[in-house]
């Protein structure tokens, strides 16, 4: 017969379910925009290289990266729920149908 003193097994529990995905600093769909400025730098650098050269490639390359870096870094300081603000007054004339 089994005492009232067993004990279950401990188990390690994640708790950080309820924070936002993040890749070296950069949180959330940011990492999407990250992927997506990588990719659009390699595949700019590839056109750039066959069309016009070497120099004109790395320049594509350095380009396409520091804007996605860029905006990247100035979207993810608004936060990752940022919506679009609205500034002004408005007047609501009637607000429901009579």
């Amino acid at each position: 017969m089994k005492g009232k003193d067993e004990r279950y097994p401990d188990y390690p529990l994640f708790k950080g379910l309820q924070r936002p995905l993040e890749l070296m600093g950069i949180q959330g769909r940011y990492i999407y925009w990250a992927a997506g400025a990588a990719g659009g730098a390699i595949a700019g650098f590839i056109l750039a290289y066959c069309l016009a050269g070497f120099v004109a490639g790395l320049v594509a390359l350095a380009a396409v990266l520091s804007t996605g870096i860029a905006l990247i870094i100035l979207k993810q300081r608004k936060g990752l729920h940022s919506k679009k603000v609205d500034r002004g007054v408005y007047i609501y004339a009637c607000s429901r149908k009579v």
